[in-house]
């Protein structure tokens, strides 16, 4: 059944690829791409099949358990534009152009100092003849990254600047994972595909690894009562134990003093939080936001946008506010 898929899979790309794709490279003048358009292909059939999971899955839940009513509609489908540009390839191309260089560059540094053919794999002999193995072993290994990465966005003030975009949906839901300052991305991209390239993770099991942790975390913003019960919920990060990391006064704040930090920033495996001591189990379902969202005296009642393109300005106008000691918080 599995393999039919595949074999599926790879005719539509295959399919897609030569009656679409590769006419419009040769046309444009980029036959220097060709192969990487062929990558692309498959990036964004991928993208197409989330989507349509996401939506057959996720979508009916939040109508049977939601959390709540939302009060804003339209937060819903600013959030879908900004997984249509993230899994269909759109943001996958911005990257590929302004960072692409700069791999292609590293790599050549790692082989000439010899250091490109190191694989984490090979810390356990016999570890690359079981897929399954090696694909969890990366797993486990770029979600540590993750876990720290995520906790510095929360502590150091100007990737707070960027990353208060993503905590200011007041309305969370599935598409709210991909919701996200472009500058704030292009880091964050740049940084895991350094790791990526640096441990030997091949380009095939990169798309995998990305795919399977794109769908993950759309489940947790989603809008929907879920919990994973007493034994799962310390293996999984699952809605409930991400909605608290969105939770105005807890997901990015300190003890409630307003200092930055927070908890539950494990993006898929919460042993993280729990080793590190940034765990914070319960059972509610908190609103989410950020505090100066909210009116005086509670907050500022700062503007974070409603639609795409003023979301990204504000992102920009706090970032430089803050770089140029304007602002505190």
């Amino acid at each position: 059944m599995i393999q039919t898929l595949v074999d599926a899979f790879a005719n539509v790309q295959g399919w897609l690829f030569e009656t679409a794709v590769q006419p419009l490279v040769f046309a444009l003048g980029l036959a220097e791409y060709v192969e990487d358009a062929f990558d692309g292909t498959e990036w964004f059939l991928i993208g197409v099949c989330e989507l349509a999971l996401l939506f057959l899955v996720l979508r009916p839940l939040e109508a049977a358990i939601p959390v709540h009513a939302f009060d804003d509609p339209r937060a819903r489908w600013t959030d879908f534009i900004y997984t249509v540009l993230h899994r269909l390839g759109v943001f996958a191309l911005i990257v590929f152009f302004l960072l692409d260089p700069l791999f292609a560059q590293i790599s050549e540094w790692l082989h000439w100092y010899d250091l490109g053919t190191f694989n984490l794999e090979d810390v356990w002999p016999g570890m690359s003849d079981r897929p399954l193995v090696t694909f969890m072993f990366y797993l486990v290994a770029l979600d540590f990254f993750e876990y720290w990465y995520h906790r510095a966005q929360h502590g150091i003030r100007w990737m707070w600047a960027l990353h208060s975009l993503h905590h200011s949906q007041q309305n969370m839901n599935l598409w709210s994972d991909d919701r996200n300052h472009i500058l704030d991305d292009l880091i964050h991209d740049l940084m895991i595909g350094l790791l990526a390239l640096t441990i030997g993770v091949q380009p095939a099991q990169f798309i995998l690894l990305v795919s399977v942790s794109r769908m993950l975390q759309s489940l947790q913003h989603a809008n929907i009562r879920l919990h994973f019960g007493r034994l799962g919920e310390p293996l999984l990060v699952s809605p409930r134990f991400h909605r608290l990391h969105h939770a105005i006064g807890l997901g990015h704040e300190s003890h409630g003093s307003g200092s930055l930090g927070g908890h539950n920033f494990a993006v898929l495996l919460p042993i993280w939080d729990i080793v590190f001591r940034t765990a914070r189990f319960g059972g509610g379902y908190a609103r989410t936001g950020v505090r100066d969202q909210l009116p005086p005296p509670q907050g500022k009642g700062r503007d974070y946008g409603s639609g795409f393109w003023s979301q990204q300005w504000l992102g920009f106008k706090r970032l430089f506010g803050r770089s140029a000691g304007r602002e505190t918080r």
